[in-house]
């Protein structure tokens, strides 16, 4: 079974591209990140909300950090996202190129 380092990628969605951004550069600035990808191109979702079939645009982050900083990370996600109840999933990671993984734990 693989071992689970510190490291973690956490998904989170925006309605714009714009709010994406905003979150990406706050979190990166106070350092609750090492890096955030934006996927420029909407994902397109469906799901329910508040007991009606939904389905939206929206813009995808990944966010790589360390677990020691997820519980900030995810404070100010919710302060700046727009939405009642955002996307916020952690996942561990695994494992990566030892540079990498560096890098991310001095940048988070």
């Amino acid at each position: 079974m693989p071992r689970v380092t510190p490291f973690r990628i956490v998904l989170v969605t925006c309605g714009t591209f714009p709010e994406a951004r905003k979150i990406a550069r706050a979190v990166v600035a106070k350092h609750f990140a090492a890096c955030v990808n934006i996927l420029a191109a909407p994902v397109e979702s469906h799901y329910t909300w508040k007991g009606k079939l939904e389905s939206s645009r929206e813009h995808l982050l990944l966010i790589k950090t360390t677990a020691k900083r997820i519980r900030d990370l995810e404070r100010e996600v919710l302060r700046l996202h727009s939405y009642e109840t955002p996307e916020f999933l952690v996942l561990p990671v695994a494992s990566g190129s030892r540079a990498y993984l560096r890098w991310l734990g001095q940048n988070a």
